[in-house]
């Protein structure tokens, strides 16, 4: 009895060493990332909190001010323009390319020859880069539009960036054109891990097909909304590249997205404490947003 008691510890010691050391590997393994995450993200967030509280040109000598950068904010129509333009645009787009992104995966689930071929079709704009992309679609509106419009007579195709109006609804398309085609991809790994059995049931009690859809599929996927509505989020809530390709902010910077607008604040107007500040206040914005929008999903499919 104590031979095979002194045997358990034995083995119980040796696995207990064996799994330190498996840790200690595990953690030699992950510290590059660490490392990384920490030099390249975690420390300049914490350097960029105080240089809000500074007036520094970027290049000379730092100086504290306070809450000062902060007061400035609320008087800067420029920046509150473009945050209720971003806010605005988030809100349309986000539904937008959701409704399509979810109308193309349940096309591209179906069982039909060229099915896969249409997945490639629908997910290639997601790969072009957004400068590329700005600047096709700005071709598009401005020479394309105008010449459909010159053809059928429509006066309102000609100029569609010269407005406010139509440079918003210009970003709307062009956002939910590229990325609409990545979120049909998060839909269809949802809708294929639907089980079968139930639509078979749905089938043989009668239902339709879009009754299927409202009292089967959509509460199976509604993880993937969850994960899709925080991805366009912010995605939408950070756009730079296409905003600056496509209109720049104009016409008299009315489609200035607030990226763009810190963005000259740092390096055209050369106030980099001021811009930082912009950049804390739109990061608390985004969080909550986002955390908001995490929490009543969840709670959505807690309830389901």
């Amino acid at each position: 009895m104590v031979m095979v008691e002194e045997s358990i510890s034995t083995k119980t010691k040796t696995l207990r060493k064996n799994t330190i050391n498996s840790q200690k590997w595990s953690y030699s393994f992950i510290l590059p990332a660490i490392f990384a995450v920490t030099a390249i993200v975690i420390v300049p967030f914490v350097i960029g909190i105080y240089y809000s509280f500074t007036k520094w040109d970027g290049i000379s000598t730092s100086t504290f001010i306070g809450l000062d950068n902060f007061k400035r904010l609320l008087e800067d129509t420029e920046f509150l323009t473009s945050l209720w333009f971003t806010i605005k645009f988030s809100f349309v787009t986000v539904i937008l390319i959701n409704l399509i992104g979810l109308s193309l995966a349940l096309i591209v689930t179906q069982k039909f020859r060229g099915a896969a071929l249409l997945r490639t079709i629908f997910f290639m704009p997601n790969l072009i880069g957004g400068l590329i992309l700005g600047f096709i679609w700005q071709f598009v509106f401005i020479k394309g539009f105008t010449a459909l419009g010159e053809a059928i007579g429509v006066e309102q195709l000609s100029g569609w960036l010269a407005s406010p109006g139509t440079g918003f609804w210009g970003m709307v398309i062009m956002v939910a054109w590229q990325y609409a085609g990545y979120i049909m991809v998060i839909y269809i790994a949802f809708l294929q891990g639907i089980d079968e059995s139930l639509l078979e049931a749905a089938s043989l009690d009668g239902a339709s097909e879009w009754q299927k859809f409202i009292h089967v599929k959509f509460p199976m996927i509604r993880p993937a909304f969850t994960i899709s509505l925080f991805m366009t989020l912010s995605f939408c809530f950070k756009i730079y590249d296409q905003n600056l390709a496509l209109t720049s902010g104009g016409p008299f910077k009315s489609t200035q997205m607030v990226a763009m607008n810190i963005v000259n604040t740092a390096f055209s107007q050369r106030e980099m404490g001021l811009a930082q500040a912009k950049g804390m206040v739109f990061f608390l914005i985004l969080a909550l947003v986002s955390i908001s929008q995490v929490y009543f999903s969840r709670k959505k499919e807690v309830e389901v």
